[in-house]
């Protein structure tokens, strides 16, 4: 039977339902896809009028339906995306908002905002999201749910429209930490038993970077984590350099987005909406010296993030600067919310660590985030102390 779907949050070309087995460790679930991947005979819209004109539609699906479908799970749609899902907001120009189910005036987030949208409003039981700056774990934060951004490399993309390829990651959302730790059985490469986090680390600075009201809000379940893990440890993550952390992921970024969708804007001149098009535009004409710079801070970046984040060791950080900015938020404003939550969010796309956002607070009755990092390949084991935590406050 089609969704009824009361949140904008799936794709007119993508209303299908697909399944394969009734039988698996998914049986009896269904999900939804985000519109920036490949499923078989339905095209790939990527948030683009123009994309989903120019771009023939796939023969075949991408490797993480395959897996979700043989597990049981049953597809039941595609979900909206940002356009050519380079934002941070879920608002698309051409498509529309799709409605924050928890708190309804305000904005889903994204770029896998019809994911979000449709886990949050209990469309689906999980949904497939992608996270390159934030995607995945922004709109968890904004629509109150679990949201992962996984290791980079660890869940295969092929089938999905690359953004900026060393930073674009698989993700998923669910309301329950439990189904977070089903789906990443099933979806990621050498999937193991969980590990015991021996040790937390505080980010005091990413905590710094936000709101008082924020910070305190989360402050109990910090120290429930604390309590879970038993070590614990203040650190100062990026020594006063944030705004240089987040410069440097605007610009490999930006030349990564160009490189992959450049000669396809030039050949198409899409009509792109505010805020895309004049990221485009700008990293059309990078300076190469930028680039190389940008290049040289990100590996000092990648070296020490890596070098606070060992196999047993995790760091707990705020996942959003605050609530879900309102709908129809002045372009100016948002961006430099935008700007704070990059700040945060490109700590773990720069080192390609996974991190899960926890929905454990609320803000003005608006939900918001609390994240756990892990060292690389390391899925696992903050998914399950994501569920210590929730059993923990139950």
């Amino acid at each position: 039977m089609p969704i009824n779907d009361t949140l904008n949050a799936f794709v007119d070309h993508g209303h299908i339902e697909v399944q394969t087995t009734t039988e698996g460790p998914l049986a009896g679930l269904t999900f939804a896809l985000k519109d920036f991947f490949d499923l078989a005979n339905v095209p790939t819209g990527a948030g683009s009028p123009e994309w989903l004109a120019t771009h023939p539609v796939p023969t075949k699906s991408t490797p993480i339906v395959d897996r979700l479908l043989n597990a049981g799970a049953k597809l039941v749609g595609k979900t909206h995306t940002d356009e050519l899902a380079w934002s941070l907001n879920g608002e698309n120009a051409h498509y529309g908002t799709p409605i924050n189910p928890a708190a309804p005036g305000r904005i889903p987030g994204g770029s896998s905002s019809g994911s979000a949208a449709a886990t949050a409003g209990a469309l689906v039981d999980f949904a497939i999201g992608s996270d390159t700056g934030g995607s995945v774990r922004l709109p968890a934060s904004y629509c109150g749910v679990y949201g992962i951004r996984t290791t980079h490399g660890r869940i295969p993309l092929d089938g999905a429209v690359p953004l900026a390829p060393s930073y674009d990651t698989v993700g998923w959302f669910a309301r329950t930490p439990q189904l977070m730790v089903e789906v990443g059985k099933v979806l990621l490469d050498k999937a193991r038993a969980p590990r015991r986090v021996k040790k937390v680390l505080i980010a005091s600075d990413l905590f710094g970077a936000v709101d008082e009201k924020v910070r305190n809000l989360l402050q109990p379940s910090v120290d429930r984590i604390k309590a879970l893990v038993g070590a614990s440890e203040e650190v100062d993550v990026a020594s006063g350099e944030l705004n240089a952390w987040r410069n440097t992921f605007r610009v490999v970024q930006s030349e990564e987005a160009w490189a992959a969708q450049g000669e396809w804007i030039k050949a198409t001149q899409p009509k792109l909406g505010p805020g895309v098009k004049e990221r485009f535009a700008a990293a059309a004409v990078l300076d190469p010296a930028e680039i190389a710079a940008a290049q040289a801070i990100r590996k000092t970046i990648v070296e020490r993030v890596l070098s606070l984040l060992t196999a047993d060791t995790v760091m707990l950080l705020p996942t959003a600067p605050g609530i879900a900015p309102l709908r129809n938020t002045p372009d100016a404003t948002l961006d430099v919310f935008r700007a704070r939550a990059i700040e945060l969010l490109c700590v773990s796309g720069h080192a390609g660590t996974p991190q899960v956002s926890l929905p454990v607070a609320r803000l003005d009755d608006c939900p918001i985030g609390l994240s756990i990092m892990g060292a690389r390949d390391c899925d696992e084991d903050i998914l399950q102390l994501a569920v210590e935590l929730g059993e923990a406050q139950a």
